[in-house]
């Protein structure tokens, strides 16, 4: 049998009684909190002296992600010999991936495919992260025999049902996204159809859209619209003959307002190009717990706060969106953990603007006299355990014992 010929696996059920009994147990130990269910207990709020904390009505691990650890936990215990890899992080963030590698659960290349995907043989074991994976990987896994455990999120797989859909259509999908993020290369991959034959562009802001749409109008070229869309765009692509018919979809986790006003300004450059709607497609792909998250923000923010903390991985996308939402309105600190907050007086955080992480002079904390409310959220690939020693690294700073909490 050659490598380009893919091997057949016997299916094992990672998920196990006996199996998932354990894994609950030591996911629990890991990741859960007693403080934060405390807290949400009270309906969201716990006062100690001059200092209360905010918990959003919903945030931290949503059902894909807990699904995707557990997963990734019950294959180390199925497989307790074999290697086992997993493409790039199971989730984006970096207390989880590291408990992974503690497992001895090695990461493989995900921007590309090196020599050791070509290494990988039919006693190995491969995890597909909760964004999913291209299909050339899959078919390159499937082609060593590797065993494959797919964690993959069920809101993804519904956006990859409505992409292949639209290339079986002849509709080009339209991904609002990040090109370079796990999931979008992903869905892209897909969106090329069963057939190989379909196409896509991924736009990320209203000013890609806007350009997107002056197309559409006749405005700019063609070229020009390469251009900028070069390398965001399916092999071959064709403005003239692949943004006829147009479908929109994009990555679950992107803030849900944006993309429905993409939806909007496509479909009216579409409509005025051709005086009729039918050569657009659309199809709310927001993943639940992204807009529950979103939402839940959005009401926590109409009550009064001095500070807001959003907790996640620096390369998040649904935690970045949440970032995006309170800075708007209010002091917003981006911490990957409770060791960014060094003291009273500075917050070490991710500065969106600049892509990195900074130190900023903040005051609001220091006055322990002065009461001081503040609000915390978390993305969905926070576990509690995060969002628990952030708590209890307040209170210590406002010169309250942790232990009376």
């Amino acid at each position: 049998m050659s490598d380009a010929t893919p091997k057949k696996r016997k299916r094992i059920n990672v998920r196990r009684p006996d199996v998932m009994e354990k894994v609950q147990a030591e996911v629990q130990r890991h990741y859960e909190s007693s403080i934060v269910e405390k807290i949400r207990a009270n309906e969201g709020s716990l006062t100690v002296g001059h200092t209360t904390i905010k918990l959003a009505r919903q945030f931290g691990f949503c059902y894909g992600v807990e699904r995707a650890i557990d997963l990734a936990y019950a294959a180390r215990k199925v497989f307790e010999n074999n290697n086992i890899y997993l493409i790039g992080e199971i989730i984006h963030n970096q207390e989880v991936n590291r408990q992974l590698e503690d497992m001895n659960i090695v990461s493989l290349p995900w921007k590309q495919m090196n020599e050791q995907y070509d290494q990988l043989t039919d006693d190995d074991v491969v995890i597909v992260p909760a964004f999913g994976a291209p299909t050339s990987y899959i078919k390159k896994i499937e082609e060593r025999g590797a065993a494959i455990v797919d964690t993959t999120c069920g809101d993804v797989m519904k956006v990859w049902r409505r992409v292949r859909n639209y290339a079986k259509q002849g509709y080009t999908s339209i991904i609002h996204g990040k090109a370079g993020h796990e999931e979008t290369r992903a869905t892209a991959s897909r969106a090329l159809g069963d057939a190989k034959d379909g196409h896509y562009i991924v736009i990320l802001t209203l000013e890609d859209t806007d350009y997107l749409c002056a197309y559409l109008s006749g405005r700019i070229s063609s070229e020009d619209l390469m251009k900028r869309f070069s390398h965001a765009v399916s092999k071959g692509f064709d403005p003239e003959r692949h943004l006829i018919k147009v479908g929109v979809a994009n990555q679950t986790t992107m803030l849900k307002s944006e993309t429905e006003e993409i939806q909007k300004r496509v479909c009216r450059a579409i409509t005025e190009r051709d005086g009729k709607t039918e050569n657009f497609q659309f199809f709310d792909t927001i993943c639940g717990a992204t807009q529950e998250r979103q939402d839940a923000l959005f009401e926590m923010l109409k009550s009064h706060m001095d500070v807001l903390l959003v907790v996640g991985g620096y390369n998040s996308s649904n935690t970045t969106h949440l970032v995006e939402i309170g800075q708007d309105e209010l002091p917003t600190f981006f911490i990957q953990n409770s060791d960014r907050l060094t003291s009273l007086k500075e917050i070490v955080h991710f500065d969106l603007e600049h892509k990195s992480e900074v130190t900023t002079e903040y005051t609001n904390l220091l006055d322990t006299s002065k009461h001081v409310i503040v609000g915390i959220t978390a993305g969905a690939s926070c576990p509690n355990n995060l969002i628990e020693s952030t708590i209890q690294r307040i209170f210590e700073l406002r010169g309250i014992d942790p232990q009376d909490l």
